[in-house]
Order: structure tokens, then sequence, then C-alpha cells
């Protein structure tokens, strides 16, 4: 075969992953509401992305911070309060807000409107904390702030208890 051959050849490699409007693992947390659109199978564990939907009035989870995986939030809708140590950041639509390693942080939706957001996570690790969460409930479990600090802990994630 000649090197212009071979170089017309199809390259085979990963399947292209399709997550159509309806499609993608649900996780209901609560007033969230959570879809997963990439849960790493498909970019070997580089990259998670989720789509949430904050009920008014929802309170996000303590202040945190993650020690292996940036965490990025795209707000497609609504207004999300983004609490980054003691600084308080009222994203709304079209703001992008990415937290690093080492950064604590919080969100919630302190509106009367639903907001909706997409979440990035590099490497995919975190996906997997909230399928936890809803084990918990799904068990009958309360999903009491001690099941939540044992879920982060299981991934590189910490309460920022010094913000408490």
């Amino acid at each position: 075969m000649t090197e212009e051959a071979k170089s017309n050849e199809t390259q085979v490699g990963p399947a292209v992953s399709v997550v159509g409007p309806g499609d993608g693992e649900t996780i209901v947390l609560g007033p969230t509401r959570m879809r997963v659109l990439e849960d790493g199978s498909h970019t070997g564990h580089r990259l998670a992305i989720t789509e949430s939907v904050l009920a008014p009035h929802t309170q996000g989870p303590p202040q945190h911070r993650h020690a292996r995986h940036d965490e990025g939030f795209y707000i497609l809708s609504g207004t999300v309060r983004f609490t980054v140590g003691e600084k308080d950041h009222d994203a709304t639509t079209g703001t992008l807000v990415m937290v690093p390693p080492g950064t604590p942080h919080t969100f919630a939706n302190p509106t009367d409107q639903p907001a909706v957001m997409l979440s990035t996570f590099t490497p995919d690790l975190y996906v997997q904390y909230f399928r936890d969460l809803q084990q918990v409930l799904t068990d009958g479990r309360p999903l009491t702030p001690r099941a939540n600090v044992d879920a982060m802990s299981r991934y590189a994630t910490e309460p920022a208890t010094d913000l408490a």
C-alpha cells in the first residue's frame, strides 16, 4: 500500500458520543435535578459534564474545596449566586465561573425563578459523588451533613470549615 493510500484510510478511534435533549442519566437531589451529559466514560475520564436545574430558593452544598479537579459552571438561564471564600458573585445567563482546585466555593439559587447551569469537572471523578448522594436517598437514609462530608471525602473534596 502506498503512503498516499494509507493517509486516505479512515481513522478508527473512540466512538462519538451524542446525548439528545431527553437523554442522559438523571440524578435528583432534593430541589436540584441533574442530567449527566458526559460521565467521563467517553473522554478517557478527563472531563465530565452535567446540566443542573436549581429550583427557586435552593441552597447549595456547604462551602467546600476540591483537591484534584477543576469545576466550571456556565449559566444557561436564571441567576446562580456563587460564594467563593467570603465573596458573593451573582452569575446571570451567559456567565462562566471556573473554580480551580483548592478554592473554597458553594452556590445557590436565591431567586424566585429556576436556574439552569452546565457544569464541567476535569477530571471526571466528581460525578460519582452525586450518584453516591442519590443512593443515600434511594436507600431511604437522610442526606445529613455527615453523609455529605463522607461522600465528598471519597472524591478528594473537603468542607471549607474555616469559612463555616
